[in-house]
C-alpha cells in the first residue's frame, strides 16, 4: 500500500479528531497543530512542510545507528517473509530469539547470561518487579517487596513503573503511588551539593539509601533501581563515589541492584552498557531503545546467573510473559543493529572520538552562555542546567518554563532537543553524528538559548 498523501492541515485535522498523544497537553496541541514527520535519513528528519530538522534526541534516545539503514530494513523484511510471528510460550522459541540471547550474553557484564524479552523499557521494568519479588519469595523472604528508586528517576509509564520511577508530574497525575515503592534523592551535585565537593556529595547521596533501608527495614526491601546516568530526569551524571557506595550498601543489607539501561545501553555512554562505564554489577539489567535503534519495538531484561538459578529451581511455572515477547522480526532487527554497530565500531567511536568532541564543543558554549550554569551527562548525553545566576548556582524558577520555551525556539531553528528534569535541556543525538553535525547542533542550540535568554531579559 502506498503512503496516503495529504496536506499538513488535513493531517492535523485528522490527528486532532482521532489521535491521543503521549506526554502531551491535548488542548495546547490542538491549538498549535501537530508537527507531522514524513521521512528521515541519517541524523535528520523532515516534516510535511519540507523542513529539514537535526534530530538531537535520536528519536527518543533510541536511533543509535541513524535513520535509513538498509541492513536493518532488510533484516525485518527477510524475517517477515520467513516467519512473521510466533510466540515463545509453550516451550517454543525461534532462531532470532535464540541468537539474540547469545549475542547479548557476549556484550553484557559478567554473569548476565539469561534474557527475557519484552516490547519496551516499561515492560522490562515491570518484569524486573515481578521477577525480583518472586526471587525473594523462593528464597523464603516474601516480605522483601519494596523497591527503592530515586527522585526524577524514570523507569516507564505503566501503573507499576510510574510508581517505580520518581517523576513528580507522573505521581501527581495519579495522586499517589502504588504501595511498596520508595525514593531517595538523586545525585545531582549542582543543585543539592551545597558546599560539599562532588565526591563528598556522592557519598552523602548514596548513604540516603542506607537511611531508607533502615527506615523501611531490610527484610522489606527487595531492590534498589537506578539509571547509570539519569536520562529523562535531566542527564544526571553521578559523582565517582556514588555507585561504589550504593553497591556496598546493597550488599550489606542483601538488597538487589537493578541498573536501568533503557537509555544508557548500546553505546550511548561510550561502552556497550552504562554499567560498564560506572563499574556497576547488577542483578537485573533492563534494556530497550538502542537494542534495535528504535526500528522495531523490543526490550529485554538481563538476569544474573545467581538470580536465574533460584528462579529456575522453584519447581513451578513462572506466570509472566507477553504476546510479543521476543517477536522474531524485532529480534532479527536487533541482531542486525548490533552487527552494524560492531562493524562500524560505533561504541569505540563514541568513547574515543565523537563524544569527547561533542562534550568539548558543548562545554565551550555552556561556559560562555549567560543562562547555562552547568553541562553534565556522559558520552552522547548532554544536559544543560538553565540558571538566572551562574555565580551562585541559582536555577531558573519553574514558573518561567524556560526549557519548554527553548525547545520551541529550537524547533523553529530546525533542531530537536527536549526539556528533562528541573529546568534542564537535554540532547542525545544518534551515535553516527559527525563533527560538522555536532557543530550544527551546538550552533542551533546556542541560538535557541540566546532567544530564551532574551525572552526572560537575561541576555
Amino acid at each position: 500500500m502506498s503512503q496516503i498523501v495529504r496536506t499538513t492541515q488535513q493531517w492535523q485535522g485528522l490527528d486532532r479528531a482521532h489521535h491521543m498523544h503521549p506526554f502531551t497537553d491535548p488542548r495546547d496541541l490542538n491549538k498549535k497543530g501537530t508537527r507531522v514527520i514524513t521521512r528521515a535519513e541519517g541524523v535528520y528528519i523532515w516534516d510535511s512542510e519540507g523542513n529539514k530538522i537535526l534530530d538531537g534526541m535520536a528519536g527518543l534516545w533510541c536511533v543509535a545507528v541513524g535513520y535509513g539503514r538498509q541492513e536493518l530494513i532488510d533484516a525485518a523484511n527477510e524475517q517477515l517473509k520467513t516467519l512473521p510471528y510466533y510466540n515463545s510460550f509453550f516451550q517454543t522459541s525461534t532462531p532470532s530469539q535464540i541468537e539474540l540471547s547469545h549475542v547479548l550474553s557476549e556484550l553484557t557484564p559478567p554473569g548476565l547470561n539469561r534474557f527475557f524479552f519484552t516490547n519496551s523499557g516499561s515492560e522490562a521494568n515491570d518484569t524486573v518487579i515481578r521477577l525480583a519479588r518472586y526471587y525473594w519469595k523462593l528464597r523464603g523472604k516474601p516480605t522483601k517487596r519494596t523497591f527503592i528508586g530515586r527522585q526524577w528517576g524514570y523507569h516507564g509509564s505503566t501503573v507499576a513503573t510510574s510508581s517505580l520511577g520518581g517523576m513528580p508530574p507522573m505521581h501527581d497525575q495519579d495522586h499517589e503511588m502504588l504501595p511498596h515503592f520508595a525514593h531517595i534523592i538523586h545525585p545531582h551535585w549542582y543543585t543539592q551539593g551545597g558546599d560539599l565537593s562532588k565526591e563528598e556529595f556522592g557519598l552523602q547521596a548514596a548513604r540516603e539509601l542506607e537511611k531508607k533501608i533502615l527506615e523501611l527495614g531490610a527484610d522489606n526491601v527487595a531492590a534498589f533501581i537506578g539509571e547509570p546516568c539519569q536520562g529523562a530526569g535531566g542527564g544526571i551524571d553521578p559523582p565517582s563515589t556514588y555507585w561504589p557506595e550504593i553497591q556496598r550498601i546493597c550488599k550489606k543489607y542483601d538488597v538487589l541492584v537493578v541498573a536501568d539501561e533503557v537509555i544508557c545501553g548500546f553505546g550511548r555512554t561510550g561502552e556497550w552498557f552504562g554499567s560498564q562505564t560506572y563499574g556497576i554489577e547488577p542483578d537485573f539489567m533492563p534494556m530497550a531503545k538502542g537494542l534495535s535503534s528504535g526500528y522495531l519495538p523490543i526490550g529485554a531484561v538481563a538476569i544474573h546467573d545467581r538470580i536465574f538459578e533460584v528462579l529456575s529451581e522453584g519447581g513451578k511455572m513462572i506466570h509472566h510473559g507477553f504476546t510479543y515477547s521476543g517477536h522474531p522480526a524485532a529480534c532479527a532487527v536487533a541482531l542486525a543493529n548490533i552487527a552494524l554497530m560492531k562493524k562500524e565500531e560505533l561504541v569505540e567511536r563514541v568513547k574515543s572520538d565523537i563524544a569527547p568532541y561533542f562534550r568539548s564543543t558543548l562545554q565551550q558554549m555552556a561556559d560562555a552562555h549567560p543562562i547555562v550554569g552547568e553541562l553534565r551527562g556522559v558520552g552522547l548525553i548532554g544536559a544543560v542546567q538553565l540558571v538566572s545566576d551562574k555565580a551562585n548556582r541559582k536555577v531558573l524558577p519553574p514558573t518561567h518554563e524556560a526549557p519548554v520555551k527553548a525547545r520551541e525556539f529550537a524547533i523553529q531553528n530546525n533542531l530537536i532537543m527536549r526539556p528533562a528534569g528541573p529546568q534542564t535541556l537535554v540532547v542525545a543525538p544518534p551515535l553516527v553524528i559527525t563533527r560538522p553535525q555536532v557543530d550544527e547542533l551546538v550552533d542551533k542550540m546556542k541560538r535557541s538559548l540566546d532567544q530564551t535568554a532574551q525572552l526572560f531579559g537575561l541576555a
